[in-house]
C-alpha cells in the first residue's frame, strides 16, 4: 500500500521538461566525444534509455558498438556495468546469478550475475544457446529476473545492449521472433567517414578518449528523463497515425510476419522519447517518419522474395521501401497543432 502511494505521489509531481532535455543533450555531449559522425545512432540510444527499452546493434565487428556501451556507461554517475560473452556453452545461471551453499550458515546464498546492472551489454548473442537467450526475457520484459523460485527485481534504470554479427552464421541461434520484439530498436552504426575516421584515429593517439571521460548525469536525472518522457504530447491524429502505419504492415504482400500491438506501444513511445531528445514536450509527424525502421523493422519477417532484395540493397534501403509501403497505405495526418505552453 505505501509503495502504491509512493507511485501515485511521483506521478503527481510535475515534470521539468527543461531539465529532462538539458539531461539528455549532456548525455549526447558526452558520448559524441568518443563515437565521431553517429548523431543519429547516438540519440536512438538515448531515446531508447529515455523509453526504458533495449537495443539490437546488428553489425560487422570493429564500428564502437562496445564502445558506445562504454560510454554511455561513464556518462552516468553510479552507473554499474556489465559485459557477458556470448558462447554456446553459456549457462542461464551465468548470466542471472545462482545460489551457492554457504558451509558457515549452512543457507543457500544468492550470488547475482551480470544481469544485476545498469547497463549490460550482450556481445554475440545469437553464440549463446536458446535457453541462455530466454533467460534475458523476463529481465527485457519485466525488469526482473526469476531465480530458484525467487523473483528479484532488477536496478530502476536498466538498459540491454545486445550484438549481433550479420557476416558469420556458423555456430550460431538465430534470435527467435518473441526475444526479437522485446528489444525496443534495431540499429547499425556502420563505417565513418573519411574525416570522421581521421578524427577517431587522431583521438586514440595517447590512448583511448574513454579514459577521460567523465560523468555528465546521475542515475536520479536518468530516472526524470524516463519520466518526461511519459508526459510529452501526442495528439490523437499522430497516435491514430503511427496506429495505422503499424496495422499497415499487416496488409503489405512483402511481409510475411506483421508487426504486433507491441509495435505501436513502441513507436508511440519512441516517438515521445525522440521528441524530448529534439528539445520539445511534444510528438510531430517527422518524429513518427524517423522511427519506424529502427522500432518496427526487426519486429516483422519479411516475405523470402522481399527478404533477398533487402539482402542485396541493404537494411537500410529495405527499411526505406517498408516505409514508403505502409505511408501508401496509411497516409499522414494534417500537421497537428503543438499544445500551448
Amino acid at each position: 500500500m505505501v509503495e502504491a502511494r509512493t507511485r501515485e505521489v511521483t506521478a503527481l509531481r510535475p515534470v521539468d521538461f527543461a531539465r529532462a532535455i538539458e539531461v539528455a543533450r549532456r548525455l549526447e555531449e558526452n558520448i559524441g566525444r568518443v563515437i565521431r559522425g553517429k548523431p543519429h545512432e547516438i540519440r536512438l540510444v538515448l531515446a531508447a534509455l529515455a523509453c526504458r527499452g533495449h537495443v539490437l546493434f546488428e553489425d560487422v565487428p570493429g564500428t564502437a558498438k562496445t564502445v558506445l556501451t562504454r560510454a554511455l556507461a561513464a556518462s552516468v554517475d553510479g552507473a554499474a556495468t556489465a559485459r557477458v560473452q556470448c558462447t554456446p556453452d553459456l549457462q542461464p545461471s551465468d548470466v542471472t546469478g545462482l545460489s551457492v551453499f554457504n558451509q558457515k550458515t549452512r543457507e543457500f546464498e544468492f550470488r547475482p550475475g551480470p544481469v544485476f546492472a545498469n547497463v549490460l551489454l550482450v556481445d554475440e548473442i545469437n553464440r549463446a544457446m536458446p535457453k541462455t537467450q530466454s533467460a534475458l526475457l523476463e529481465a527485457m520484459a519485466e525488469q526482473q529476473v526469476t531465480v530458484d523460485g525467487v523473483t528479484r527485481a532488477l536496478p530502476a534504470v536498466f538498459l540491454l545492449f545486445a550484438t549481433e554479427n550479420p557476416i558469420e552464421h556458423e555456430g550460431t541461434f538465430p534470435l527467435p521472433e518473441a526475444q526479437l520484439d522485446r528489444f525496443f530498436v534495431q540499429l547499425e552504426l556502420g563505417y565513418p567517414d573519411a574525416s570522421d575516421e581521421l578524427r577517431i584515429v587522431q583521438d586514440q593517439r595517447h590512448g583511448h578518449p574513454l579514459r577521460g571521460l567523465r560523468p555528465v548525469v546521475s542515475l536520479h536525472d536518468v530516472e526524470e528523463l524516463q519520466r518526461a518522457v511519459e508526459e510529452v504530447y501526442v495528439d490523437l491524429l499522430i497516435q491514430e497515425w503511427l496506429v495505422a502505419l503499424v496495422r499497415a504492415t499487416r496488409e503489405l504482400d512483402i511481409v510475411e510476419l506483421p508487426a504486433s500491438v507491441r509495435g505501436s506501444i513502441a513507436l508511440d513511445r519512441a516517438a515521445r522519447g525522440w521528441a524530448l531528445l529534439h528539445g520539445r514536450h511534444y510528438v510531430e509527424p517527422e518524429d513518427v517518419e524517423a522511427l519506424f525502421g529502427a522500432v518496427i523493422g526487426h519486429r516483422i519477417l519479411l516475405a523470402p522474395a522481399f527478404a533477398a532484395t533487402a539482402r542485396r540493397v541493404g537494411r537500410r534501403e529495405a527499411m526505406a521501401e517498408l516505409w514508403r509501403r505502409c505511408l501508401e497505405l496509411a497516409p499522414p495526418p494534417e500537421r497537428a497543432d503543438a499544445p500551448l505552453g
